[in-house]
């Protein structure tokens, strides 16, 4: 079995615009007004930081991604800035790992729905912001719905009597089960250390299309490791067709179509 998550750009850029939704306020709410270096953790096919450019031309911004199929997407994008002196570049690399001196002096740091993937993120974050300079920013932001029911019903599917060997909370697949803090634990993190912390939550309600769309977006999502760890294609079908049952009940189709609440947390401190 393989154990880390095998990432589809193409199936997570189905819904690029409500994924991309939340990176746009989040960088609304940045409050630099040119910085020269900019980092992307966790830039996944590169769409939205590609966005980047046209707020900061002059800027050099980097995307990180542990997932090559992710950074070759990405790489589409990768440009010197026509509108200005930046430059836009994608890189391989693993979040846990990384410090941003291996970027020089990095003026903003960057991860949109990311964090969740990073187990210890809360341990990490003190250092990357004390690497950058004075008035530089952290800024992320994190899925905080992990009791809906697409997370719910997956988490009991998971650790039911009929997959619970193979994917329940004792697998190799449970390593990558995502998991955020509460913002208490976040504002709590920085304004501890005397840093200028803004820290919010959003519930957006995204109205999907087609038929179990709320599948189609956990496929580009939290299925991930579901669907890696499955190398049976018949075992596949099967949890896929009883996770699809319970998500049809979940959210039911309406006539313009499928709601999915889905809340986020959000993180800005400007080290001071």
């Amino acid at each position: 079995m393989t154990d880390t998550p095998q990432w589809d750009p193409e199936q997570y850029i189905r819904h690029a615009d409500p994924r991309g939704r939340p990176f746009r306020d989040l960088v609304d709410r940045v409050p630099l007004k040119a910085p020269s270096r900019v980092v992307d953790l966790g830039c996944g096919p590169g769409n939205v930081t590609a966005t980047l450019a046209g707020r900061w031309p002059n800027a050099h911004i980097t995307g990180l991604d542990s997932s090559s199929a992710m950074i070759d997407a990405a790489l589409s994008f990768a440009a010197p800035n026509p509108s200005g002196t930046g430059h836009l570049d994608f890189r391989v690399a693993d979040i846990e790992s990384y410090a941003p001196e291996q970027d020089g002096v990095v003026d903003l740091l960057l991860s949109n729905a990311a964090l969740q993937w990073v187990p210890n993120h809360l341990a990490l974050l003190p250092a990357w912001l004390e690497a950058l300079p004075a008035n530089g920013v952290l800024a992320f932001q994190v899925p905080g719905n992990f009791d809906a029911p697409n997370h719910t019903l997956l988490t009991a599917l998971r650790n039911s009597t009929r997959w619970r060997s193979l994917l329940g909370d004792t697998s190799s697949a449970a390593r990558f089960v995502p998991a955020v803090r509460k913002p208490t634990e976040y504002l709590d993190l920085f304004a501890s250390r005397s840093v200028d912390a803004d820290v919010w939550e959003t519930t957006y309600y995204h109205v999907l299309s087609g038929e179990n769309p709320v599948l189609d977006w956990m496929m580009g999502t939290g299925l991930r490791p579901v669907l890696t760890a499955m190398t049976d294609p018949a075992e596949r079908e099967e949890f896929l067709t009883e996770y699809k049952a319970g998500l049809a009940q979940a959210y039911p189709a309406a006539p313009y179509g499928t709601v999915l609440p889905y809340r986020r947390v959000f993180v800005v401190a400007v080290k001071t």
